[in-house]
């Protein structure tokens, strides 16, 4: 409702009296039908906070998500002890969510942010405009680590990870499936490709998800552990050379 009348949530209680015309009313019916149907909310508002940034979402991409912030919160405190610029890169970027926050709280770090589709790409150079991070986050078009060049101080990814079958509710389901579902393999391809990308004493962090916690396959690392979401799952995979 709030959006649908260009107002905030405080608003609402604040004019609680108001009555509403029709053309005020209608927008907010079609809204609440399409919700009925399983959109999410960031769909139909188009924005959705992340790491207390407010981010641009569209259905071509995932929306951004609060167990997600783990991974990023964990990169800013990494880098944050290491003196100096640091260059990152985020694989599989979609909304640019990850590659933005980390350079917003890492004034000195760089970030290659990397997607396979390019109407995430758009939605992601959007969030990079929004939060004018443009001079440090280069976006690039291309199959997880094919495009890149050069060794990196840390490697990001949120890709898809769920495994076909696996039982997601509907609002889970209306996301783009590219970006939902692929396995382990995904994970594991990037697993394999760290000794190329990774630079001396650089980390990769990983969401995954504990379904696939098992399969991965981390033989050629130099060691790894995993951190937990706010609910206590097994949520990103941080490894090193």
């Amino acid at each position: 409702m709030a959006h649908s009348l260009g107002i905030k949530r405080l608003d609402l209680y604040l004019q609680f009296d108001r009555q509403l015309a029709e053309a005020e009313l209608n927008p907010f019916r079609e809204l609440t039908a399409r919700r009925g149907r399983g959109e999410p909310v960031a769909y139909l508002t188009g924005h959705k906070e992340f790491m207390a940034l407010d981010f641009l979402v569209t259905p071509e991409v995932l929306v951004p998500n609060p167990d997600t912030e783990v991974l990023v919160q964990r990169a800013v405190e990494w880098g944050r002890s290491r003196p100096g610029p640091l260059r990152f890169v985020d694989i599989g970027t979609g909304s640019g969510c990850i590659a933005v926050a980390v350079a917003h709280y890492l004034p000195e770090a760089t970030v290659d942010a990397v997607d396979l589709s390019p109407a995430a790409l758009e939605v992601a150079r959007r969030n990079v405009e929004r939060h004018a991070v443009g001079d440090r986050v280069h976006l690039l078009e291309g199959d997880l680590a094919a495009p890149l060049d050069g060794r990196y101080d840390a490697v990001l990814a949120n890709l898809p990870y769920l495994p076909d079958g696996v039982e997601l509710g509907r609002e889970v389901l209306a996301q783009p499936p590219i970006a939902l579902f692929a396995g382990p393999e995904l994970v594991n391809r990037l697993l394999a490709e760290l000794p190329r990308l990774l630079a001396p004493a650089g980390i990769a962090l990983l969401e995954i998800d504990p379904a696939i916690t098992g399969e991965l396959k981390l033989e050629g690392l130099g060691g790894s552990r995993i951190h937990k979401d706010l609910g206590g799952h097994d949520r990103v995979l941080e490894s090193w050379i």
